[in-house]
């Protein structure tokens, strides 16, 4: 492919909806601004979708720009407008408490210097919040916002109707403070990042920038990383990267070239040759395979990515060695687990769990050599299990036929 502008590779790439002036096309492709990223401290780790918003930042910070992670102590106590309802207020100590979590794990992910809108927010009283920057908003400008609107019929708080009014307060606040020329976000911040600048333009008759990118959905509209309701967490303590794996691998075949363009860094010559591969033999799953490579190892490291791999492929008959119980155990939110009882005939541990719903099932499958414990094929219905030989002295991952797997625990 011929070479691209570092702007044409994010259009390539899908990652830009709008941007706020064609000036800002050179000066991105230029290397040198100085630009923000927000979120609001809602809990205490980021998950997989801020991941997909983050990468650009991250990208651009490869090519010569510098990043500054807002984390909103004050905007955070407020809450960004939802479409449909009422976010609910948090207590300042949860905020603090998150604010930690996010930071730590944006300095460490992502290396972005952090910053906290509560410091210059926390002293501004309502009078001086009224004359130096509600005066330069008109409610009909503010009405007009996607966010606005679509709550009208549903009712917005006047606490929400002023959140737009302190996110553009942040953007001067970085614009005069660190020269901060440019925010970048999602698609959904359109309207406050352009309050933004509307506010440094009447006040300091100077011009700021704006960037979004599309928000990374399925086919369906569905937000990435929205899985059963819950998201998937950065922290690999509250999402494991085996979950992660899993999720990423059975993604929808018609989306992933998409995902590779957005949430990884291979080059365009190698998601072209990768495309080639997946369209000729999809069912190799390529393609999922090489996102969740390029996802887990670079939030968790190389070895996270092979224990996900590891542990996947164990519950299918791989090797075992080197897991622990406890690696085992992060697939307890996608495999059944039963409880199992100390020192029983395997023919009442697998009817006792209703692995197999009568002894005469039980009987069948094990003289058919479709029942496994650890990866070993065991016939012999009288045969006494015990912990002694489970990993750990406490799992053992039971096979039934080639589909089915269950995780026994030993309490």
């Amino acid at each position: 492919m011929e070479k691209m502008t570092f702007y044409d590779e994010l259009v390539w790439r899908g990652l830009v909806q709008d941007i706020s002036s064609p000036d800002l096309i050179d000066k991105l492709n230029e290397g040198g601004l100085t630009f923000y990223i927000g979120t609001d401290p809602t809990a205490d780790s980021m998950h997989i979708g801020h991941y997909s918003s983050f990468l650009i930042s991250k990208r651009l910070a490869q090519h010569g720009h510098h990043p500054l992670l807002l984390v909103g102590g004050a905007t955070g106590l407020i809450g960004d407008p939802k479409p449909d309802s009422e976010r609910p207020m948090i207590t300042k100590e949860e905020v603090d408490h998150n604010i930690k979590g996010l930071t730590e794990q944006a300095e460490r992910i992502f290396g972005f210097e952090v910053v906290n809108n509560w410091d210059w927010t926390k002293d501004i009283n309502v009078i001086d919040f009224l004359r130096d920057y509600g005066k330069y908003f008109n409610v009909g400008y503010m009405l007009a916002k996607d966010k606005v609107r679509s709550r009208m019929e549903s009712g917005i708080t006047y606490a929400e109707f002023s959140y737009m009014i302190l996110q553009a307060l942040d953007f001067l606040y970085l614009y005069e403070n660190r020269n901060c020329t440019l925010q970048v976000a999602g698609s959904d911040q359109w309207g406050n990042i352009t309050s933004g600048i509307e506010l440094i333009r009447k006040k300091l008759d100077k011009e700021a920038y704006g960037m979004v990118m599309p928000l990374v959905t399925d086919s369906t509209g569905k937000k990435f990383g929205k899985t059963e309701g819950n998201a998937l967490w950065l922290d690999k303590n509250k999402t494991s990267s085996y979950e992660l794996y899993q999720y990423l691998i059975n993604l929808e075949d018609s989306m992933i070239i998409d995902y590779l363009k957005k949430l990884t860094f291979l080059t365009p010559d190698e998601i072209m040759e990768i495309e080639k591969k997946h369209n000729e033999a999809p069912h190799l799953r390529i393609a999922h395979k090489t996102l969740a490579r390029e996802i887990i190892t670079d939030l968790h490291g190389e070895e996270e990515f092979n224990k996900a791999v590891q542990i996947s492929e164990a519950l299918f008959g791989g090797s075992l060695e080197g897991l622990t119980a406890q690696d085992l155990l992060q697939a307890s939110n996608q495999v059944p687990t039963v409880e199992l009882e100390d020192n029983a005939p395997l023919i009442d541990l697998l009817v006792n769990t209703e692995i197999c719903s009568s002894k005469r099932e039980a009987r069948e499958m094990l003289s058919s050599g479709a029942i496994s414990l650890n990866n070993e094929r065991h016939t012999d219905e009288n045969e006494i299990i015990s912990k002694s030989n489970a990993i750990d002295n406490k799992v053992y991952i039971i096979r039934k036929g080639k589909k089915k797997q269950y995780i026994g625990i030993y309490k």
